[in-house]
């Protein structure tokens, strides 16, 4: 390697660390993804003109069309996708990533046979990238909705012993030497895990799965940079890697399970309660009209929002900062209450606020919002569900017992937003809406919001 090419690996190196600590804020976030990328970038033309080996003329010509059709295609994805399909479109770039490093993975192994520590890297490449390929397909389909929930019996047994015989295998061929066929045997096998590793966990661990996924791909790209002794690429999947099982940690503490209890002991689909009006203490729910809600936010002192899905799904979040701005304007103190596992993947509702331009500072972390629920006069929740159930503080045998949540019932009026009574992404009922504080205003978050908003302009 050049030392003109190991001093630009160096520069990218350094903007990944540097856009990897502005991410960590929403006001500096967007400045941070632009540095990386201008290093990953940096690095690319880096390595296509400062390499040390030899490249046919026709390859730069390749090379530049396969840049060029990837280039437009991320743009016109980036620019069109929907905020409600973000978590989408994350674990489909996810999959892409895990495909890129099991086909350097092939197209490596012959390069290296007779090498048992560059045949072992291969071989971790293929299996890792499959798995995070095929894995991330599934989840790209459970969240657009393609893709129910897949359980087959013993799920549990035949993926551990599918896992333990790839690892096995995949030990075999880096001892057996070249093989062609027993390669495609093991790339066929990892591709089957990948599915099988995904189809059984609900749609309530989403968020926990895109992490894990996240992290499964830097690591694929790590492994890569050593098949490709390329350091940038090396440092950059470590980066992801370890931020990805970092998150994906944090987002299991936010729901007070261990990542195996999320693997092996998934819960959640799309269950529904049905019409019914009676909870389980044999309490009944109380509906409310866009009116009476409008009158109850115009006399409150202090207002809090819990957003979820439901107002990502309607795409309301413009008209829910219009509420607020509204709400400020006639003295009424308005924050927003962000769960860590709101929506459908880590984050998804501060980057949904933040497109309708909502103050950063509004927005407010569940360890910090609960103390201030006692003395909060109206908690409006549109479209969450399960973060605001307080069967996880009462119900030992819910599914989500222990699980922190946003203690919307501890306030003096609860206003809920829903389409209908259906059941979270866990699949269970909500205890909230039978609360005798719980006014139930049924409808689409736009237009049930849109109604609330004409009606506090006539007050």
């Amino acid at each position: 390697m050049s030392i003109a090419l190991s001093i630009i690996y160096l520069i990218s190196t350094i903007t990944f660390v540097i856009g990897l600590k502005l991410l960590g804020h929403p006001e500096t976030a967007k400045k941070g993804n632009f540095i990386s990328a201008a290093g990953m970038v940096l690095a690319i033309i880096a390595t296509i003109f400062l390499h040390d080996f030899e490249v046919p003329s026709t390859n730069y010509i390749l090379i530049g069309i396969a840049l060029l059709i990837g280039t437009v295609l991320g743009w016109i994805i980036a620019m069109k996708v929907e905020m409600t399909k973000m978590p989408e479109l994350v674990s489909l770039f996810n999959g892409f990533g895990g495909a890129s490093a099991l086909l350097i993975g092939l197209v490596e192994y012959g390069n290296n046979i007779g090498d048992v520590m560059q045949s072992s890297t291969v071989i971790a490449a293929i299996i890792i990238g499959s798995i995070t390929f095929t894995g991330s397909l599934v989840a790209f389909g459970k969240l657009n909705g393609s893709l129910n929930d897949i359980r087959l019996p013993k799920y549990n047994l035949i993926n551990n012993i599918l896992i333990l015989g790839l690892i096995a295998f995949g030990g075999y061929i880096v001892m057996m030497g070249n093989s062609t066929l027993l390669i495609y045997v093991l790339l066929a096998a990892s591709l089957i895990y990948g599915l099988l590793f995904v189809f059984p966990i609900g749609g309530a661990d989403m968020p926990v799965v895109i992490s894990l996924l996240n992290s499964l791909t830097g690591i694929a790209a790590a492994i890569t940079g050593i098949l490709l002794d390329n350091m940038v690429m090396l440092v950059g999947g470590i980066l992801v890697g370890s931020a990805g099982l970092i998150l994906t940690f944090v987002m299991c503490k936010a729901m007070n399970r261990s990542l195996s209890n999320v693997i092996f002991g998934a819960f959640g689909g799309d269950a529904e309660v049905g019409g019914a009006a009676v909870g389980k203490s044999g309490g009944s729910i109380k509906k409310t009209t866009a009116s009476d809600s409008a009158i109850l936010l115009n006399y409150a002192s202090k207002v809090v929002i819990v957003p979820g899905y439901g107002l990502a799904v309607a795409q309301a979040q413009h008209v829910i900062h219009e509420l607020e701005l509204l709400l400020t304007k006639k003295g009424v103190d308005v924050s927003y209450a962000i769960h860590p596992v709101a929506g459908r993947m880590p984050g998804h509702m501060n980057v949904l606020l933040a497109e309708s331009n909502v103050d950063y500072d509004k927005l407010i972390e569940m360890d910090d919002i609960n103390p201030q629920l006692p003395n909060t006069d109206v908690v409006l929740v549109v479209g969450a569900n399960d973060v605001v159930n307080p069967a996880a503080h009462n119900d030992p045998s819910s599914p989500i017992y222990g699980m922190p949540i946003i203690d919307v019932e501890n306030a003096k009026h609860i206003i809920v937003n829903k389409r209908s009574m259906n059941a979270g992404y866990a699949g269970i009922q909500n205890e909230l809406f039978f609360n005798t504080k719980t006014s139930m205003l049924f409808g689409d978050a736009k237009s049930a919001l849109t109604e609330l908003v004409s009606e506090l302009k006539n007050m």
